[in-house]
């Protein structure tokens, strides 16, 4: 990924979409904002223990960083299932209930999700100038987050998955992520036949996330994958990581728009 700093905003973009006409994209980090302890500096969750001051600061500042003002995004309720909401721009300024992924064919309207661990996955289909983005945690990965996003591109807006882009951003890598068998279990039941989604560290159990959204996204027909190799918990003096920071910690944004 490339990173560069606006404005005192430390950021990350995939270089598979550096040549993609009339996108914005951006995985921002945790450096840039004015929120103090576990959730310094640039946290943008408003559930995790923040002044909601500093919070509502942090959007003006990352937002601010892109062009773009509080208020016109486009933002999920996430609850580790698979709802796919639609939008358009008269969904801007609102929050989606129960939803975690979004979709939109409509130009100006800035998604925007926040994360902690868990798998972001961006879509981008050039053909059908569709844009997506789905959170995908492990229970998110059991219960189809993915392959929902895909299919909802697909019925609602005909796309091809051949055509389809997908970045995986910073998530909590098979390095850190020791998990128990039930979570293996309910995982690779939900990718292909013969996906092994664990590495032994140790002796112990570690779950492969994005490998296991790797395997989701190619058996629903999506070539052009992209991983950031980003572990969150490994790289907490950029990214917040609940697992890393015993759950006491904040969340980090990322923005996609299709531009006017």
């Amino acid at each position: 990924m490339l990173r560069e700093r606006v404005d005192g905003v430390v950021l990350y973009r995939f270089g598979g979409l550096g040549g993609a006409d009339g996108l914005l994209h951006a995985v921002l980090t945790r450096i840039g904002g004015v929120s103090h302890g576990h959730c310094a500096t640039l946290n943008l969750g408003h559930t995790v223990g923040d002044d909601l001051a500093n919070v509502e600061e942090n959007h003006t500042i990352a937002l601010g960083a892109l062009g773009l003002e509080p208020g016109q995004t486009v933002s999920p309720y996430q609850v580790h299932g698979a709802r796919v909401g639609v939008v358009g721009r008269a969904h801007l300024g609102t929050v989606q209930p129960a939803t975690d992924a979004l979709v939109t064919d409509a130009p100006g309207v800035p998604l925007l999700m926040r994360f902690g661990d868990c798998a972001s996955v961006l879509f981008f289909d050039s053909v059908r100038r569709v844009i997506g983005m789905t959170h995908a945690g492990w229970r998110g990965v059991a219960v189809g987050s993915v392959p929902a996003t895909v299919r909802t591109m697909t019925e609602r807006f005909g796309c091809n998955p051949a055509d389809l882009w997908a970045g995986i951003g910073p998530t909590i890598g098979p390095c850190c992520y020791e998990v128990g068998q039930e979570v293996v279990t309910a995982v690779e039941a939900a990718c292909p036949p013969g996906t092994k989604a664990t590495h032994d560290v140790n002796g112990r159990t570690h779950l492969d996330l994005p490998g296991a959204v790797r395997a989701q996204l190619r058996a629903g027909g999506v070539e052009q994958i992209e991983d950031s190799g980003l572990c969150t918990a490994c790289r907490v003096d950029e990214f917040f990581s609940h697992r890393a920071e015993r759950g006491h910690t904040g969340r980090f944004g990322i923005v996609m728009e299709l531009l006017k």
